[in-house]
């Protein structure tokens, strides 16, 4: 054999042995793309390495950017398994067509109902409300309104919201829209933004600043956003209100995930989603971030629990992304932006 074809095939066959072991290894990984940030992941996928031999990659950026990704990967997407925040971007993910079914009883059993997608193409893993802060030194429980009722002239001067242009607040009208119609609910975003005592701000700790500095005595916020101010800052004159429990209850949202349609380890994906909904897992995404568990049976991080039981709309959080480019429109004709 002449010396140049030998060595062809010695180096053809290096390459195999060499590519052999990666391919193994390829096999035992799954990718994730995660609009939740690294600090938030990374210790639930180290957990998750204590009982799987399944590695985990991941690729941390916002939502709308990995939709995008996704979008254009196609079929050569490496992801397996999406995360992100919302249940409007979980909206999107399945209307986009980058999400597939997934028949688990587990995640069933795990995840109520109204936290998950109707078709299962994704499920929620921890919860976040949105309520009412209140500055402590001015107001008692008992003179807190409702979500509409924050709507009323009573209130004139006395509400700071955060901008029109975060999901969450959208999320929120949306889920006004399916229950009172579009009329009431553009009614009473009127009344929010008649009510206002400053411009919005354009995040929820500048909301609660302000609150705990007198400019205003009630706002809207998320509750980690809560949870995070008052760890660092526990002498502020601030608490929750539990809003609406005598009627729909407490506005809710997600953190959330789905297989990904062109997923090469489907199975793999499923497997780390259904160990995400239970026990351990579920105490690390919620207490990670001071949110509330998605599963009820899982207890959530002491403060978080310190906060009490509410009762919370059980309205199927899809809504929020099916009405969302309503609730844009509806918030801009308010003067809401």
């Amino acid at each position: 054999m002449p010396t140049v074809a030998r060595s062809l095939i010695t180096r053809a066959f290096a390459l195999v042995l060499s590519l052999t072991p990666f391919m193994a290894h390829s096999a035992e990984e799954i990718v994730v793309y995660s609009a939740r940030t690294e600090p938030l992941i990374k210790p639930l996928f180290d957990e998750y390495a204590k009982s799987s031999a399944v590695k985990i990659k991941f690729v941390t950026a916002e939502a709308g950017p990995l939709l995008q990704r996704l979008k254009a990967e196609g079929k050569n997407t490496p992801a397996d398994l999406l995360i992100t925040v919302d249940a409007g971007n979980l909206w999107q993910a399945k209307q986009e067509g980058l999400l597939q079914p997934v028949e688990s009883k587990v995640l069933t059993d795990n995840i109520p109902a109204h936290l998950r997608d109707p078709d299962n193409q994704w499920f929620g893993l921890s919860i976040r409300a949105r309520t009412i802060v209140y500055n402590t030194k001015k107001l008692k429980p008992a003179d807190l309104p409702t979500y509409e009722g924050l709507a009323d002239a009573k209130w004139k001067g006395k509400l700071c919201l955060r901008t029109a242009k975060k999901v969450y607040n959208q999320s929120l009208v949306a889920m006004l829209i399916a229950q009172k119609g579009e009329a009431e609910a553009e009614k009473i975003v009127k009344g929010w933004v008649a009510n206002l005592a400053a411009p919005v701000f354009s995040n929820d700790v500048q909301v609660m600043d302000a609150i705990a500095a007198g400019q205003c005595d009630v706002g809207l916020v998320n509750t980690y956003y809560f949870g995070r101010l008052i760890t660092k800052k526990p002498q502020l004159p601030l608490a929750l209100f539990w809003p609406n429990q005598e009627s729909t209850g407490v506005h809710v949202n997600i953190s959330g995930a789905g297989v990904v349609k062109n997923a090469k380890h489907p199975k793999q994906a499923q497997a780390l989603l259904e160990w995400m909904s239970s026990g351990k897992a579920q105490e690390v995404i919620a207490g990670s971030n001071l949110e509330f568990p998605a599963n009820p049976a899982v207890k959530p991080d002491p403060l978080v629990a310190g906060w009490g039981p509410f009762k919370q709309n059980t309205l199927n959080v899809s809504q929020a992304g099916q009405l969302q480019a309503a609730a844009i429109k509806l918030m801009d004709r308010a003067g809401y932006h």
